[in-house]
């Protein structure tokens, strides 16, 4: 399958932890189908982790949240991503946040966080 080069961008900005770029990378695709719940997760995942590096815990606790909701749909695999790897990423992620709504920026930026490498599966 041929991917959209907003796809594979995507893939790259995000391993680089480059959130906020991979909404804005994704959100173009996204926006020609709505229902395409597969790229809201994943967008929906970028903004979560880039809610909690800005110390947004209550957004990210959210946007995890949905994107959990609307990955599940798909596994095991979509568009060469392992989403059964990405959902227990999501669920590590979701038990990492502090128990508050935001937490200072500063603290947020220095706070251990998991990480998680996209990679795609193209056999």
């Amino acid at each position: 399958m041929q991917y959209p080069v907003q796809y594979l961008q995507f893939i790259e900005k995000f391993n680089e932890g480059e959130y906020y770029e991979c909404h804005d990378l994704l959100e173009e695709i996204w926006m020609e189908d709505k229902s395409d719940k597969f790229l809201q997760g994943l967008l929906q995942l970028a903004v979560g982790l880039y809610h909690r590096e800005c110390g947004n815990i209550k957004g990210a606790r959210w946007m995890l949240g949905n994107a959990k909701k609307y990955l599940g749909r798909y596994g095991p695999a979509r568009w060469g991503l392992d989403l059964v790897e990405i959902l227990r990423y999501i669920e590590i992620c979701e038990s990492a946040l502090p128990d508050v709504d935001a937490i200072p920026y500063e603290k947020a930026k220095s706070m251990a966080f998991p990480s998680l490498r996209l990679r795609m599966d193209t056999s």
